[in-house]
């Protein structure tokens, strides 16, 4: 197991970072967290309100390589999770030269600055299930090995973030792993479906909407909750192998729909549906199921929280950001 004292996260302020942020503070009272956010981020209040006073942040911009050193060479981190992404998958079609330019020279000026401050972090790289695409129902659950064949802008770009990853760690000598994570549930983002879902059940309670609209119900996901979900990050920097890829997931796989139906039972109005053709993907994911075996085997993780549990959570969270935005 790795020891570790300071520790930076790009993308703190975003939905992932901060709670990996805070669920770190909580289990290791003895390491330092440096966080990395855009310049005024806007989500920076609101999502380190639990934690603002025990993080030290660095507005930088990723894009900027000096920047990026500048800020390397204050916080001196041992080891770096790197979640900053333009993460929007529907909004990806819109802006696809945004999306992809921003990805992979945030990711390539990171290990840039890496190799000429010439410190020797551990990087883990937080990357997606996207990268796999539509595959077939003969290759589920979905394997390490199985072919990336990205279908979407976003999914191209985090293709590309993992193989710099993997360049640089061979040729530059620098230690990393990959990670790919499947779907979670992640109250503070609200571009994902369950957020959105949960989002519109909390406006329809407090009377401000009528309708919930929704896209495709009918893609299989495999959920994992948020805390989980960070733990699992934590654990590959205690023990994954430097150099490999590991899949990231939960154990509960259902059908988007059923999931939607779970959320409504544990509102307290009436919710009624309807598709709304603006929340389809041009091109869309319906199968994703992995296979964590090997991520597994690191540490004998198996997931704390129930499907019913993460609902609750999720509910109760959006809850109290709906009051204080």
């Amino acid at each position: 197991m790795r020891n570790f004292k300071r520790v930076l996260i790009t993308g703190i302020s975003g939905s992932g970072g901060s709670y990996l942020a805070e669920q770190i503070l909580e289990r290791n009272h003895n390491i330092s967290i440096h966080g990395i956010t855009r310049w005024h981020s806007t989500t920076t209040a609101n999502n380190l309100r639990k934690i603002a006073n025990k993080v030290q942040v660095y507005e930088c911009d990723l894009c900027d390589l000096s920047s990026v050193i500048r800020t390397l060479e204050i916080s001196k981190p041992d080891l770096i999770f790197n979640l900053a992404s333009h993460a929007n998958v529907r909004a990806c079609f819109d802006t696809p030269i945004t999306v992809v330019q921003n990805n992979i020279l945030s990711t390539l000026n990171l290990l840039e600055a890496i190799r000429l401050v010439k410190l020797k972090p551990l990087l883990v790289h937080c990357s997606t299930s996207e990268v796999y695409g539509q595959v077939d129902k003969s290759q589920i659950p979905i394997t390490e090995n199985c072919p990336i064949n990205p279908v979407n802008p976003y999914s191209v770009s985090k293709c590309a973030q993992d193989q710099l990853v993997y360049s640089y760690g061979k040729a530059y000598d620098i230690p990393a792993i990959r990670t790919r994570m499947f779907a979670y549930i992640n109250p503070r983002r609200a571009d994902l479906f369950a957020t959105s879902w949960a989002r519109q059940i909390v406006s329809i309670e407090r009377g401000e909407q009528n309708i919930l609209r929704h896209g495709n119900l009918k893609s299989l996901r495999t959920l994992i909750d948020a805390r989980d979900a960070m733990d699992c990050y934590w654990n590959v920097a205690l023990y994954g192998e430097i150099g490999e890829a590991y899949n990231l997931g939960g154990k509960n796989s259902l059908m988007v729909g059923e999931f939607l139906e779970k959320l409504v039972k544990y509102s307290s109005a009436d919710i009624n549906c309807e598709p709304d053709p603006k929340l389809f993907r041009p091109v869309d994911i319906t199968l994703q199921v992995p296979d964590t075996t090997k991520y597994e085997a690191l540490c004998n993780w198996k997931p704390i929280y129930t499907l019913e549990e993460s609902v609750e959570f999720l509910l109760k969270e959006v809850r109290q950001l709906m009051r204080t935005n």
